[in-house]
């Protein structure tokens, strides 16, 4: 099954196969399912061409992919451009919901850099001479 062009895993039940797709997540793909009428439990390689359509036909209503992708990143740009606290934390790549950076934050800081002196004899390695 291709939905958005992405190709889900026949293998995986509906419920699973379905949050692939950009913007689709746990919570959402139980509306999702409801409203197309399908047995979340069923395998992918097992639905009708007529399930196939009416899940599609729901998610023509969510923006997914691409579209989504663009809208969150016009978001952020616009976040930049107004200068606001959240968008000059997204500039300076650094998280933007009040987590603490002193101590932790590495995965969006990166590995760690230290900074201070510099022994003679690794600045001399370095070619850096004083």
């Amino acid at each position: 099954m291709r939905i958005s062009g992405i190709n889900l895993p026949d293998e995986k039940r509906v419920d699973i196969g379905l949050t692939y797709l950009y913007g689709v997540g746990r919570n959402n793909v139980y509306d999702v399912l409801k409203k197309a009428g399908v047995d979340a439990s069923k395998r992918i390689k097992s639905l009708t061409e007529e399930e196939q359509r009416n899940i599609q036909k729901v998610l023509e209503t969510y923006k997914l992919e691409g579209d989504l992708r663009v809208e969150i990143q016009g978001n952020i740009k616009r976040l930049r451009e107004i200068g606001s606290y959240r968008g000059i934390r997204h500039a300076r790549n650094l998280p933007t919901r009040g987590q603490r950076t002193k101590s932790n934050a590495r995965t969006k800081r990166g590995k760690r850099v230290t900074i201070g002196a510099i022994k003679k004899e690794v600045a001399a390695k370095m070619g850096i001479t004083a």
